[in-house]
């Protein structure tokens, strides 16, 4: 599923090209599926050009799993036969077949299907991150996740719940019961009850997750707290520490991650399964707000 130009959603076509080949440090990856990121929108749109100009035309799909059929030259980790998952940030990912450092995969989770591992690489690392790293989340804390009902968020939630907080959760009635099965103490529905009003007393953290303002909810967070946002900069109050990240790509947080799903500690929720030919379509719901929590394609 290609685009040959920055643009709408009518721009992403379906095309035969020839199988790609490893290189050196590289494996081939059959693809099991590929998963549905926002950020997808914004590199089809040409608004992450200042981050990286594509090389037209380019295969979408980020995050995938699936089985190595082919290594390059000097793979000693990974062989023909190996269940993997990982993140393709050059792309390529909703196809058949991509290549991929080998050095940026880990072994799949044996626990769940292999194609909804591809919701982990990148919606589960991001949440991994927010949580453990930059909010830095204790037992007994009081979290707000504001955005509960997207990808990042339902991992946010049940994150923050191995880690010993209470989980306060925005989401719309359409997610509030998967949000709830995430492990959620409290959901609240942003669409009719303001955030101050739900809340009986402060937070220690702020998971900011969604593309609007989030100073509302900042003000919610105690002195000392902290407010971690992950799709632009939030003012905080005075006394709170905020931070704004972007996910890198890191195999040791994956392979962590993978480690809690096989163990049952953290449950991976695919909302929806579609055929990768629908890619489209999944870019138009997407921009009109119909998509809940991930959803995965299937070649």
């Amino acid at each position: 599923m290609r685009i040959h130009r920055y643009g709408g959603a009518p721009n992403i076509r379906t095309e035969d090209v020839p199988r790609p080949a490893p290189g050196p440090g590289e494996v081939l990856v059959e693809v099991a599926a590929t998963s549905f990121n926002p950020s997808d929108v914004g590199w089809r749109r040409g608004l992450m050009r200042p981050v990286l100009e594509l090389d037209l035309p380019w295969t979408l799909g980020s995050e995938f799993a699936g089985t190595v059929v082919a290594a390059g030259d000097g793979v000693t980790t990974h062989a023909p036969g190996d269940r993997v998952v990982g993140r393709a940030d050059r792309g390529g990912a909703a196809a058949e077949f991509v290549t991929a450092r080998a050095r940026e995969l880990v072994a799949a989770p044996t626990t769940i299907p292999l194609a909804h591992a591809a919701v982990l690489p990148v919606a589960g690392v991001t949440a991994w991150q927010a949580v453990r790293e930059h909010a830095r989340v204790e037992p007994g804390q009081r979290v707000l996740v504001n955005g509960a009902g997207g990808g990042v968020g339902g991992f946010a939630v049940r994150l923050a719940k191995h880690a010993g907080a209470f989980v306060v959760a925005t989401a719309s009635p359409r997610s509030a019961e998967a949000v709830r099965a995430q492990g959620a103490d409290q959901v609240v529905d942003y669409t009719t009850t303001p955030l101050a009003a739900a809340l009986d007393e402060p937070v220690d953290a702020l998971l900011h997750l969604v593309a609007a303002p989030g100073e509302e909810a900042a003000a919610l967070v105690r002195p000392g707290g902290v407010v971690v946002s992950v799709t632009g900069p939030v003012a905080a109050p005075e006394g709170v520490r905020a931070t704004y990240f972007i996910a890198r790509n890191d195999t040791a947080d994956l392979a962590a991650l993978v480690a809690l799903v096989d163990a049952g500690a953290v449950r991976v929720d695919v909302a929806d399964t579609r055929p990768l030919s629908e890619l489209r379509q999944v870019h138009y719901d997407a921009e009109a707000g119909l998509l809940r929590g991930k959803t995965i394609l299937v070649p």
